[in-house]
This record gives C-alpha cells, structure tokens and sequence, in this order.
C-alpha cells in the first residue's frame, strides 16, 4: 500500500468514531475502555464477510460497507440488545481511495441510523475481507436465547423470505449485468438487508426464544429447535414468501424460501399468552409478523394446507 494503515485509519475511520455513550477511550490507544450501563450485560458478536462467498466481487463499496454491519447488528436484533459499539478489522488487497470512501460511506450511514460508534479495529494487505464485532447491552437478565422454546408456543417470522435467495440465483445465471447501478426489490434484500433492530427490543420480554434468518429459516429454526430441545409444525402456507418467487418451479421456490438464506428477518417464538403483545406490536410496526406454526415436543413437520406433510432438503448454507 502507498499509506500505511494509521494514514488509512486517520483518513477513513476517525470520522466513524463518536466518543460519547460510554466510550472512554476509543480509536487511537491500544485498544477501547468501555463503560457498560449499571445493571446491565455486554452482547457480543462476531462476523467475517469475504468477497466472493458473502457478496460479488462486483459489488459496490457502499454496499458493502452497509450489509457487513448489517448482518452482525441483525445478531444483536435477535438477542434484544441495544447496539452501542463496533471494531472493524479490513483486509484490502490495495489501498484504493475511491473503495475505501465507498465502504465508509455505507457502513457510516447505517452506523449514525442505528446508534453504533466505531471504537477500534485494524486494517491489513491480503484478499478481501472484513470482520466486524458488535457489542451491545441488555437489562441484566433479559436478553433472549435460542434455548427458550417451549411446547405450545406459537412461532413467527418477521418480513418476507426467499428475496435475497432469489437475488443470488438471479445473480449466479447472469440476470444481474450490473450489480452497482440496476436495482430491484430482490437484489437490494440481498446488497442491503435492514436488521430488525427496533423490532427485536420490542419483543424483549415477550420472545422465548428468538434467531435472524442468515442460513433460511428450515436451518435456523432448527437451531431453536435444537437448543430448546423441541420440535415444531409449521404451515408452509402460512411462511411470508417475497412474491417475486413465483417466477420459480414448487420444490426451487421451497428450497429458495427455506434454505437460500441472507434473508436477515427474526424467527421468534412466543407463549399463547403472549400473542395479544405480539398482534398490538405487528399493528403499531411497519415490520410485518406472521405467525407460522408452533412449538411441539419433538421432530420438525412441514405441513401443506390439506395437512400433508412436505420434505424436502432443509439443511441451509454452510460454509463447510
């Protein structure tokens, strides 16, 4: 590189930091002092984003600026945390002016929208990549687990599914020529996924369990699933499927809606008690929620509407 990072941070990053909200010492020392809120918890988390794998080399800079805090604030969101800080570590294979105003620039206008200062990070030479941690605070107690699930409870999801999976199909057979400048509904899910911020801390304390969709909601339901030691039915019919995936045979509009993953909604579940709460939140948001199954003790069915049952791969997207 022609600057070294300390001239890449001092250009790009200073303006991201906001020593105010419990930032005693952020950018600039050897590393943050935070000041956690009394009575309540650190929420942590943690996501690598590689280009190729988690987005197209193509892809604008400030797009992916936006979707790589995005996709860890959307971890905060399902543990009803408020975002308060984040580090950046970004491995650039050159130093490029125009990317690196591209990157901040997306990443900066989501940061002052939901409330994050930037308090360190590094920066590095190699193949694309950047690792963001969020942290964020709970009351003591209160953040909501995948393990909480219990028999009886009613399972929702935020949003519509499959948008963004649509988008990645569409990109993988060529459909997309310019992923920088032509836009739809499906490829900005995909470039721009809006974590459920707001939506999350609302249901602090009505959730038992909740999960963002990252890997499909077959993949990360099972996580709740697991974790709280249930099973579940869920009625296909009800799942809000983005509408765009029409245009695909049943079993690839299934396996899109359910398995493609980078849909970045919350799947929660919740006590029967509990639904008056969740319906006055779904009429006081602009974030729909749908209710799409229950919680049962054991195995996982997927129901049609004549109560047959469907199977097909649920596995979700790994990496390995």
């Amino acid at each position: 590189m022609t600057r070294n990072e300390f001239d890449i941070i001092r250009q790009y990053f200073r303006g991201l930091a906001d020593n105010t909200g419990g930032v005693i010492c952020g950018i600039g020392d050897d590393a943050a002092v935070l000041a956690i809120p009394p009575g309540h918890e650190l929420v942590v988390s943690t996501d690598t984003l590689v280009s190729g794998v988690h987005f197209p080399a193509a892809t604008a800079a400030a797009d992916v600026g936006h979707k790589a805090l995005a996709v860890n604030l959307s971890d905060l969101a399902a543990m009803a945390a408020l975002p308060q800080w984040v580090t950046l570590a970004l491995t650039l294979p050159e130093d490029d002016p125009e990317w690196l105003a591209g990157f901040c620039g997306g990443f900066a206008v989501l940061a002052r929208e939901t409330g994050v200062s930037l308090v360190g990070g590094d920066t590095t030479h190699g193949p694309l990549s950047i690792t963001i941690t969020v942290m964020g605070v709970v009351p003591a107690g209160t953040a909501v687990k995948r393990s909480g699930a219990r028999p009886g409870d009613q399972i929702y999801v935020t949003g519509s599914l499959g948008g963004a999976g649509l988008a990645l199909r569409r990109l993988l057979d060529g459909r997309y020529a310019d992923v920088r400048n032509k836009r739809d509904v499906c490829l900005e899910r995909l470039l721009r996924p809006r974590p459920r911020i707001a939506t999350g801390l609302a249901l602090r304390g009505i959730a038992s369990a909740m999960i963002d969709i990252s890997d499909g909601l077959a993949a990360d339901l099972g996580h709740i699933l697991e974790d709280s030691g249930c099973g579940a039915i869920v009625q296909l019919e009800d799942i809000p499927i983005a509408p765009e995936l029409h245009e695909l045979t049943r079993a690839e509009f299934w396996r899109t809606a359910l398995t493609a993953g980078d849909d970045y909604e919350l799947c929660f579940t919740a006590p029967v008690a509990k639904r008056p709460e969740v319906e006055r939140l779904t009429q006081q948001s602009l974030v729909p929620i749908t209710p799409i199954g229950e919680i049962m003790g054991s195995g996982l069915s997927w129901r049609n509407k004549d109560g047959s049952e469907s199977k097909f791969p649920v596995t979700g997207y790994r990496h390995f």
